[in-house]
């Protein structure tokens, strides 16, 4: 889509308002977030609905989510007035999956965890980023070793040059959190349970104290590996 990376007018770090702002002006064309319902992704909805900003919300259900994952995805639509466009994966990719390999084949390698993720994951996000000219993310910096060279605005390679919009990338914890309490987001209970980072529900537990806030995801893998393929 021949998209360049935007350069922010300022020397500071930007708002997140503002890199919501100039990343969507930038695509030139619909934009949406891809939501997980994270106390990060409530807060970008947040922001754009305060902002009267249009983006578009989608979520992928693999089929594993936990019941609370649910629950709070009902809240946020109520609260922001949202039609959330969920996405599956394919029926007959996750029986060929289950059948040849297990339930939980994905504990076993890695190779197996990256097949699984790309069933209930990176092939419904292919879909639901067809036509889209821009897709946002609620993630930070600070998550993980895997996320700290995130770029406020960025080019997709992975995904055919879409526009990739980071608005949160500079906020540490307690910013996120400062924002969530005065604004009083829905929160998905499980942060409440010392869940910071929550997927899939075999896939997640609950952090321990001085962990870091995604050591709870596929927490039998080297935390270099703790991705799914959503970002690469």
């Amino acid at each position: 889509m021949g998209h360049t990376a935007a350069r922010l007018t300022t020397n500071d770090p930007p708002a997140a308002e503002e890199i919501l702002r100039q990343g969507i002006a930038q695509a030139g064309g619909p934009v949406a977030l891809a939501c997980s319902f994270s106390v990060e992704d409530v807060a970008v909805i947040d922001l754009a609905t305060r902002a009267g900003l249009p983006l578009g919300v989608f979520a992928i259900d693999t089929g594993r989510l936990p019941e609370e994952t649910y629950i709070v995805a009902e809240t946020v639509s109520q609260r922001y007035g949202l039609s959330i466009e969920w996405y599956f994966p394919q029926a007959e990719a996750v029986q060929q999956l289950e059948r040849q390999k297990g339930l939980f084949s994905f504990r076993e390698s890695l190779e197996n965890r990256h097949q699984c993720c790309a069933v209930r994951k990176v092939e419904p996000l292919r879909r639901a980023l067809s036509g889209l000219s821009g897709w946002v993310t609620g993630m930070r910096r600070a998550q993980s070793v895997t996320r700290n060279d995130i770029l406020p605005i960025e080019v997709d390679r992975a995904h055919d040059g879409l526009l990739k919009i980071n608005p949160l990338c500079d906020w540490s914890e307690r910013q996120l959190w400062d924002y969530a309490r005065e604004q009083r987001i829905p929160i998905h209970k499980l942060h409440r349970q010392g869940y910071p980072s929550i997927g899939c529900a075999p896939c997640t537990r609950a952090v321990k104290e001085g962990e870091d806030v995604r050591a709870g995801r596929w927490w039998w893998e080297n935390p270099e590996h703790k991705e799914c393929g959503l970002h690469r």
